[in-house]
């Protein structure tokens, strides 16, 4: 079976389908149980602080240790020196910590994927749940003096976690989970014309286009904010989301991002939504990408306070720089 078979195969296992959708409800209602603390865990563990999924960095850990645990076994098991298994015992436990870390920040982000990727994460968390009871089993092995129990077990949770790293990939690399959704989409690098100013009323979303690429643009008094349309974390229509003060909360899993400069305010998303910069001429809305250096600073306030005025320009009547 080819490796599309395999993908393929685990999507049609329909049987799976009420256990994908209660622990995922299980999931957001543990999260929303806490608040605004609840969603504060859900962002360090998402890892809008960093920029970055945690749970890529996690990964690493258990993989690396784990590896270097099979090293030092066959280094012990030809020379017979101690110091080589006490370092395999050593990389297995760190590889039993990263693993719980990475299993924390896996059903995190899982929880806000939507099939047939949900289906295929399902699988890939089990089978790191079942590599990581392996090498769990083979430390306790190893601990009551049968190693070579322990290695065999060793072998075998190391076999069972690069079946789970495969899936791993295709949810990355295949079906594009932890990538940023607005990368690759061509923004103006000089001002265009994108919408009548007539047509943008005030506090409401509105959806334009560059050439095929969706912008949303907000006014608030006598500003105009203007960011990639398509949300960073899966790629919702952040028009058809909800406006809260000066940010954008995204209609399909929630993610919140600052109309000031894109960054973002409430995960699942990452990564920060493109910012492009607004004015009006003859009438029309003009955008244009915007670069680190040209980004106001951002409000003490998001949610609460008010965006900052600007005096309009010679030349043209400009409504101010977005994010």
């Amino acid at each position: 079976m080819g490796t599309d078979g395999i993908i393929n195969g685990i999507t049609r296992q329909d049987w799976l389908q009420p256990a994908e959708e209660r622990l995922q409800k299980l999931l957001h209602a543990t999260f929303a149980s806490g608040g605004r603390g609840g969603q504060k865990i859900k962002n360090v563990l998402h890892g809008t602080w960093l920029g970055h999924p945690v749970h890529v960095i996690l990964t690493d850990v258990p993989i690396g240790a784990w590896t270097a645990a099979l090293v030092f076994d066959f280094l012990e098991s030809t020379s017979g020196r101690k110091e080589f298994a006490a370092a395999a015992d050593a990389s297995i436990t760190i590889g039993l910590i990263g693993a719980a870390g990475a299993a924390i920040t896996g059903l995190t982000d899982w929880q806000d994927v939507d099939p047939p990727a949900r289906r295929v994460g399902l699988v890939h968390g089990l089978l790191n749940l079942m590599g990581t009871s392996l090498f769990l089993a083979s430390r306790v092995m190893r601990k009551r003096t049968s190693r070579s129990s322990g290695r065999r077990l060793a072998i075998l949770g190391y076999t069972v976690a690069t079946a789970a790293a495969y899936l791993g990939g295709n949810l990355v690399y295949e079906q594009q989970i932890g990538v940023d959704h607005t990368s690759g989409q061509k923004l103006p690098e000089d001002f265009e014309t994108v919408l009548p100013e007539s047509d943008l009323p005030e506090g409401k979303l509105k959806r334009a286009e560059y050439n095929g690429v969706p912008i949303l643009l907000v006014r608030r008094g006598k500003r105009i904010f203007a960011l990639a349309e398509t949300c960073s974390h899966l790629g919702g229509p952040l028009a058809e989301g909800k406006l809260s003060g000066n940010s954008v909360q995204c209609p399909w899993h929630g993610s919140r991002f600052a109309l000031e400069d894109g960054r973002v305010l409430d995960g699942p998303a990452v990564h920060p939504q493109p910012c492009l910069e607004s004015r009006v001429r003859d009438g029309k809305i003009e955008v244009r990408k915007i670069t680190d250096t040209v980004i106001a600073k951002p409000s003490s306030s998001i949610e609460d306070s008010e965006p900052p005025k600007k005096q309009s320009k010679k030349g043209g009547k400009k409504t101010g720089t977005t994010g």
